[in-house]
């Protein structure tokens, strides 16, 4: 018999080629389809069908499916996780029956590009230092465009020597990739830009609107706007308004991009953080509050920047 010690050895030597993937969504899709066309061999799961599908069907000789997370985690020594929530993530991880962490080989190195609550990472960490793995939390900046690009920015959390093992896959799906700190810095750093992006974003959606029923040439507005001090990524990369630029949700029907419910939930997270520390966020609350007025009036699925058209609804009158 081989012991289980040897068994263990023997499993990590023969997957040290295998990369994990969980989570195929708009941007975990993207991000696993990187990983394969640079020659990764990836396990993929997620708990949809056809996203797995199409990957296995587009590199046959390098993709292959999982049935459960803790059989993904029985066959890679790198596994990177790109769930929705802190509940996700905690399931997906640390479910007794079927999580990662079930499965899991020693020395394991595991990567979680959600974004949740700082405290869910530090918590998910020393599950795995538990069993003898690694963690770190590496959130992501660059949308669905920077994903497909393989452009992305990383905010990482973790160790100096996890941060340098977990660089060899994040440069294939990033350009930019950074040492934040300890694990949950990755997190602090990803909340703390989506704050800013949700206010921002909702400052230039009211200057544009206002701008538009003031009688000006939305573009004029916006090349005014894009060259001086109103200047943001909100306005001169991703403008909210239809017909300003090409190539953004704006022209596309507000479809795809990062979603107003997305948006509503990380500006929660902040919030919570910014509560359980005594720092006040007034003007996050009321980006919050907006976006979920959004959600309540079916537009979550839309793109974040789609709070433009909602800025001329009845519901936003009294506002």
């Amino acid at each position: 018999m081989i012991s289980n010690t040897l068994r263990r050895a023997f499993t990590t030597t023969t997957s040290s080629a295998k990369v994990g993937f969980i989570g195929l969504g708009n941007m975990g899709g993207h991000m696993a389809n990187n990983l394969l066309a640079a020659g990764k061999e990836v396990v993929l799961y997620d708990i949809f069908a056809d996203p797995v599908d199409r990957l296995v069907s587009a590199h046959p000789n390098a993709a292959s499916a999982a049935a459960t997370p803790k059989e993904l985690a029985s066959s890679c020594d790198t596994i990177i996780t790109m769930l929705p929530s802190n509940p996700h993530v905690k399931s997906t991880y640390m479910d007794g029956e079927t999580g990662l962490l079930a499965g899991v080989n020693a020395g394991t190195l595991f990567i979680d590009s959600s974004t949740i609550d700082p405290a869910v990472s530090r918590e998910v960490a020393a599950a795995c230092e538990a069993v003898s793995t690694s963690f770190v939390d590496a959130p992501v900046s660059g949308g669905v465009g920077g994903a497909e690009a393989g452009t992305l920015t990383f905010m990482v959390g973790g160790a100096d020597a996890d941060f340098a093992k977990a660089d060899d896959v994040l440069s294939i799906m990033g350009g930019n990739i950074v040492h934040c700190g300890g694990v949950g810095t990755g997190e602090v750093a990803k909340l703390c830009n989506n704050l800013v992006l949700g206010i921002s974003m909702a400052g230039v959606c009211e200057a544009m609107k206002l701008g538009e029923n003031l009688g000006i040439d939305t573009k004029v507005l916006a090349g005014i706007m894009n060259t001086s001090t109103a200047r943001c990524w909100s306005s001169d990369t991703y403008n909210p308004c239809p017909g300003v630029m090409d190539g953004v949700p704006s022209s596309n029907g507000y479809q795809g991009g990062f979603g107003s419910a997305l948006m509503q939930k990380d500006l929660g997270l902040a919030l919570d953080a910014s509560r359980a520390n005594g720092v006040p966020a007034p003007m996050g609350a009321t980006a919050f509050q907006l976006y979920s007025m959004m959600m309540a009036h079916g537009a979550g699925g839309k793109d974040f920047s789609a709070l433009f058209e909602f800025l001329e609804g009845t519901h936003t009158k009294n506002l």
